[in-house]
């Protein structure tokens, strides 16, 4: 039974790039994830107001899989993280398909391979996972689960920097992926909406 690494938000989020990720029938080796805290520590976290039924699972315990459904057409995962209470949460948004690759061209047609989870909506898409995947536990034999690499990702390569697609807390470095893969998503900043 795989175990999370122990640390602080940021310390964990780092050690889970290189980690493996499966889900009906597919594989992807995480190259970049995004870091969200908890209640009042961080406005662009869903549990920043503090628990509601769409995202009670973030608060504890960690180990568990949080999916949301985001602009009316997207699954987004992340790793519960936190300890009981504490909710927070690592958004998985790009990585690399190393399993299950014919699957995963199946479910994203006509696309590069290097761009089959690249983002968290296609990363969802190409592991074919929706609302029936929230709550799902990560770390045991389950039909979902988190795997840590057989060589840790080398430091020299995590990079960090803005999140992406947030209104309030973009510019929070809590962002990380690793330099040289061509499955990390692009960096758009945000763009506020005009004043009406």
């Amino acid at each position: 039974m795989a175990e999370l690494p122990e640390g602080d938000l940021t310390t964990v989020a780092k050690a889970l790039l290189g980690w493996e990720f499966s889900a009906h029938g597919s594989t992807v080796r995480l190259t970049e994830v995004e870091a969200y805290a908890g209640v009042g520590a961080d406005p662009a976290s869903h549990a920043h107001r503090g628990p509601t039924p769409r995202n009670q699972i973030m608060f504890g315990p960690p180990g568990y899989l949080y999916v949301y459904f985001v602009y009316g057409m997207h699954w987004c995962a992340n790793v519960v993280l936190g300890g009981e209470g504490e909710a927070s949460a690592l958004l998985l948004r790009a990585g690399e398909v190393v399993g299950g690759i014919d699957l995963a061209r199946e479910r994203r047609p006509g696309v590069r391979d290097h761009d089959l989870a690249r983002g968290p909506a296609r990363l969802c898409t190409a592991l074919a996972l929706g609302r029936e995947a929230n709550g799902a536990y990560l770390l045991g034999d389950g039909p979902i689960r988190l795997r840590p690499p057989a060589e840790p990702a080398d430091p020299a390569r995590i990079a960090t920097g803005p999140r992406v697609g947030v209104a309030v807390g973009s510019e929070t470095p809590w962002r990380f992926w690793l330099t040289g893969e061509p499955s990390v998503s692009v960096y758009k900043r945000h763009k506020k909406a005009p004043a009406s």
